[in-house]
């Protein structure tokens, strides 16, 4: 038993019994989009937080190229949403696009498990080459090289070169290779299987462009206007969301990580099923909600025999195509990005300046600032699925505990160890293992975990301050979120004299830096979306609500390119000197942590100089805080 997955329960117990208490008094759909929903957060974060492990220690692609690729990923994950929502608004209806979208993640995800074998490097020395050699997995793996029929460690040399540990004086090679020297190369990379991973991602990326902007609005279609069970039943139902993100990164991650990635990845495959059967057969539930809104017009053929509907599903089957050709582009994808942004900024200069009045110009004025600071929070906030996660594997001590113990409980022993403890020692007979060591991708579930735990206190909190008059506005929130998540990375860089001999610092820095990460987030995320609909002119509402998106997409893209500059030099998977790659994780945290809390300031300083653009949007009567939209106030929405 993982102490992880154990203390998991603990927290689902406490936290879940409450919430499926209160959906007795809400509509049985509900119940049909919170676990399908849950199980779609569980596929997405559960792939999500093996990726990078799995491009940098199975492909063997370096930090850069990773860090690219990851943020091409998850930029176009932002994007697709977009087309998706405006089919299903326009032509298939959001029950059919949830569907449609579902099963083309199933295929992605269970796709992603085909591994294949893992790729090889080689090291090159006059004319000879010499293999590296892969033993263990996550925490445990080791990479050293096989000269003759020994395998040696090594690490760095004096003069920025390499030294192998342990080498006899008559080996073919010396034990120090100076820089230049010789030359490391990926030998053997499947490309068979480097092309079934990205078709696996770009089926994922249009699965979610179909599910993800659809499935939130059955949810407000299950409550009549002005039901006032309708607020509630969205924050039950991103309860949902987020215990589908924090399960996904315990489970998911533990897999990936110690049994196999197929293991990872399959399992996400196998949750994101179980979703697609709970909403097919959960139809009757839903009432009728999300139906076409003409399907008449989807019957009618329009390509031969093809009828719309199906003209429009084989469409989105060539658009994978096309985001398999992107998604492996990350210099493409940013172009598209900046290209968007130049003329959505044109545009909105455009209204602003010709179609607004004086108050509408200043409403979206507020809207653009807000978007900004969007862009800034969610490209920190988003190392959380590369740097920081190469950092926890690199440069954290994932042990909870320095020693092994035996314990005795109600007549049964209990031994405590990591994997590495019980392997050096004899565990007593009979005893049942506890792992008290966390895989670097089981440290992606602290932010759900904490938000779980969180939430209610922080929705609270809002409501007793608006109640008096004294909820911050969105401007100020906005400040004091990017403030927080800035000090998080701050945080890790004064820890840094923490380190062991092993340049790795202790896990509790790394939990400190999510706690802040998700304190940040719950003064911003939920405030976000509803702010940016309510500020919007009428006419441009919709439009907004894409630029929304679409900043978050650019952060997720700048983020991965950020996630590049804290890469370090690896051989076969594993970090060359981790004295090196501390050094520098800390210089780039200390750059966003730095940049996070000037900016974060910043804001807090505009917002008493722009408030006055709300021009009474903000008032207690029509705030959040006290009127919880589709958005939701008390707990924010996983991306």
């Amino acid at each position: 038993m993982n102490i992880v997955i154990a203390l998991g329960i603990l927290v689902t117990l406490a936290t879940g019994i409450p919430v499926f208490l209160q959906m007795r008094k809400h509509p049985k759909g509900l119940i049909i989009l919170f676990f399908a929903e849950m199980w779609e957060r569980f596929s997405y974060y559960g792939m999500r937080g093996i990726l990078i492990f799995y491009l940098t220690q199975h492909f063997l692609f370096d930090d850069k190229y990773s860090g690219g690729l990851y943020g091409s990923y998850t930029s176009l994950v932002y994007l697709l949403p977009l087309i998706g929502g405006i089919l299903a608004d326009r032509f298939i209806g959001t029950r059919k696009a949830i569907a449609f979208g579902a099963l083309l993640l199933v295929a992605g995800h269970l796709t992603m498990a085909v591994e294949g074998a893992p790729a090889r490097e080689s090291l090159t020395y006059n004319g000879a080459t010499y293999e590296f050699v892969v033993e263990g997995r996550g925490d445990a793996r080791d990479v050293k090289l096989k000269v003759g029929e020994g395998l040696y460690a090594y690490g760095p040399a004096a003069n920025g070169g390499l030294e192998l540990k342990g080498l006899p004086a008559d080996a073919p090679l010396p034990a120090v290779l100076d820089k230049g020297s010789y030359e490391v190369k990926v030998v053997e990379r499947d490309q068979t299987y480097v092309n079934i991973f990205f078709l696996a991602l770009s089926l994922i990326i249009m699965g979610v462009g179909f599910l993800k902007p659809n499935i939130s609005t059955i949810v407000g279609q299950l409550y009549p206007q002005g039901d006032p069970r309708r607020d509630p039943g969205f924050t039950l139902y991103y309860y949902g969301i987020n215990l589908g993100a924090f399960w996904a990164s315990v489970l998911c991650g533990y897999l990936g990580q110690t049994v196999g990635w197929w293991a990872g990845f399959g399992l996400a495959g196998v949750g994101m099923l179980l979703g697609f059967i709970v909403f097919v057969l959960g139809k009757p539930w839903l009432e009728g909600k999300g139906e076409p809104p003409n399907p008449e017009k989807l019957k009618k053929p329009v390509i031969g025999p093809v009828n719309l509907e199906g003209a429009i599903y084989l469409a989105a089957l060539a658009g994978v195509a096309v985001v398999w050709f992107m998604v492996q582009r990350n210099a493409l994808v940013g172009t598209v990005l900046i290209a968007s942004t130049v003329l959505s900024l044109a545009y909105i200069v455009y209204f602003i300046a010709t179609q607004c009045t004086k108050v509408q110009r200043e409403r979206m004025m507020l809207a653009m600032v807000l978007i900004f600071g969007a862009v800034v929070f969610f490209t920190l906030f988003e190392q959380a699925g590369t740097s920081l996660n190469l950092f926890a594997d690199r440069n954290v001590d994932l042990a909870l505990i320095s020693q092994p113990h035996t314990i005795s409980l109600l007549g049964q022993t209990f031994f405590l160890g990591t994997r590495e403890m019980l392997a050096a020692t004899t565990m007593p007979e009979g005893a049942i293992w506890i792992d008290m060591g966390i895989t670097a991708a089981q440290t992606q579930s602290f932010n759900a975990g904490f938000i779980l735990i969180f939430a209610p206190v922080f929705a609270a909190l809002w409501l007793w301050l608006g109640r008096r008059n004294l909820d911050p506005n969105p401007t100020m929130k906005f400040g004091l979120g990017i403030v927080q998540v800035g000090l998080g990375f701050l945080v890790v860089v004064w820890a840094g004299g923490m380190a062991d001999s092993a340049f790795r610092l202790p896990l509790v820095m790394l939990g400190m830096l999510y706690l802040l990460h998700t304190t940040g987030e719950l003064f911003l995320s939920p405030v976000g979306l509803s702010e940016i609909t309510k500020l919007s002119v009428a006419k441009v509402v919709s439009f907004m609500m894409a630029v929304w998106f679409l900043s978050s997409s650019i952060a997720q893209y700048v983020g991965g390119w950020i996630a590049g500059l804290a890469g370090t030099e690896t051989v076969g998977g594993q970090v060359l000197d981790p004295k090196a790659a501390l050094e520098t994780s800390l210089s780039v945290f200390q750059m966003l942590g730095w940049w996070g809390v000037g900016i974060g300031i910043a804001f807090i300083a505009l917002s008493f100089f722009i408030k006055h653009w709300a021009h009474g949007v903000n008032d207690a009567s029509n705030h959040p805080a006290e009127a919880i939209d589709g958005d939701l106030q008390s707990m924010p929405e996983k991306p």
